[in-house]
């Protein structure tokens, strides 16, 4: 068995060649992009108003007082989507405008209604200003958050909603992405059952599900085989072959990876001599995991059975490694400090389910939870983050600065 770090360590030296393909930008989410992308234009495109009111020359309002008040023609209504191009321009003139309606020169500041004073004369109504306005009140200006030629989406950002709404508004219509990954997985033990009404000697396949959604946030197709079965060694070894064969991405068992009667994935992968073998971290939970690269295309992982060392191990050693593939950067660990204190094993690294919060001071904090036993579901389904208490260190005391890492891998906070 060799330590957690060993275990990355080796880890670190295999990724996949996932190449890219472009897609249409809308259908980009929770895709991995290949490379930057810049905006083709600025955004907002032109000058425009923030508020109703109306747009003036400010210079021509440099006199103005309440003793010499200057009254401002109002020459037309422009609203947002209005070709803001205007007539019989004279000195003293002035448009009603609406919020979001382009504003063109010689007009360089807003008046909102609110501020306004209005006067008829002669079937005209006037805008009647009493003092110096400054120039620029109440105007968004074109390229304040866009420029054109700005990088938008970096390499190896992971596309959210957001961008998808940057994307569309900026007209940007195809992007590169990385492709998705192809995994397959396979359940294994006779105690495993996808029957909803179970007696108590079974076990329902809640890992399947738990893996399977992660294709709904990470650029992944996941495809569940059937259960294994402890006299299935032989059935092991032809799907093996046949999946490597069909070029997947990373196969999967969840299970008999570790020192049992029936625990036959171990022995089945050694005979495909791949690199980087690895069988057993010191680590909790997930001691018994495995890994092996059974040739360029194709990675295996051995996943124990618990549910909650099967959470772990894919968080911390399958989750990495795919972000590897696919050149996902935005993973590093979150540092917090502790918020109660722990104890573990010195010789393990242990990986604690918990919450990170946000103190009144403005810290982040992470609390661990109560009930760390690896059969526990309740305080993993309550958590946001995993705790990384590393081996050589028994205690660890409150205000200990630790790494964290978001539950899904994925760093939404």
């Amino acid at each position: 068995m060799i330590s957690y770090k060993q275990a990355i360590n080796k880890l670190k030296k295999f990724h996949l060649p996932i190449k890219s393909e472009i897609i249409f930008s809308k259908d980009s989410l929770y895709r991995i992009c290949s490379e930057n992308i810049y905006s083709k234009s600025n955004y907002p495109a032109s000058n425009n108003t923030a508020f109703d009111g109306f747009a003036i020359n400010s210079l021509e309002t440099k006199n103005a007082s309440n003793i010499k008040k200057i009254k401002f023609k109002i020459l037309k209504s422009v609203a947002a989507g209005d070709n803001p191009k205007i007539k019989n321009l004279s000195k003293n003139t002035c448009i009603e405008v609406m919020t979001g309606a382009v504003i063109n020169k010689p007009f360089d500041t807003i008046i909102p209604y609110e501020k306004s004073k209005i006067i008829r004369i002669k079937n005209f109504n006037y805008l009647v200003i009493n003092k110096k306005i400054n120039k620029f009140n109440n105007l968004r200006f074109a390229g304040s958050d866009y420029k054109k030629g700005q990088i938008v989406i970096k390499k190896g950002d992971l596309i959210k909603p957001s961008d998808i709404l940057v994307l569309k508004t900026l007209g940007i219509k195809r992007i590169k992405v990385k492709k998705k990954l192809k995994i397959i997985f396979f359940p294994t033990g006779n105690e495993i059952t996808n029957q909803e009404k179970i007696p108590n000697w079974k076990v329902r396949n809640s890992n399947g599900s738990y893996i399977k959604s992660f294709s709904k946030i990470l650029p992944l197709n996941i495809i569940e085989k059937p259960i294994l079965r402890d006299n299935d060694e032989k059935k092991f070894l032809k799907e093996i072959n046949k999946n490597i064969k069909n070029k997947i991405d990373i196969i999967i068992t969840i299970g008999a990876v570790s020192a049992g009667k029936h625990d036959y994935v171990p022995r089945i992968i050694k005979k495909f001599k791949g690199k980087g073998f690895f069988k057993g971290a010191k680590i909790r939970p997930g001691k018994p995991i495995l890994f092996s690269k059974l040739n360029s295309n194709t990675a295996f992982f051995g996943l124990p059975g618990n549910p909650v060392s099967t959470a772990a191990c894919f968080r911390f050693f399958v989750l990495p490694f795919i972000f590897r593939s696919i050149e996902y950067l935005d993973n590093s660990p979150i540092k917090a400090k502790l918020k109660n204190k722990f104890e573990k094993k010195k010789e393990f690294t242990r990986f604690a389910k918990g919450k990170i919060t946000v103190s009144n001071k403005g810290n982040l904090e992470f609390e661990v939870f109560k009930g760390q036993e690896s059969f526990k579901l309740k305080p993993l389904s309550k958590s946001n983050a995993w705790g990384q208490f590393n081996s050589g260190q028994v205690r660890f005391k409150k205000g200990d600065l630790i790494d964290c890492h978001t539950t899904f891998g994925v760093n939404f906070l």
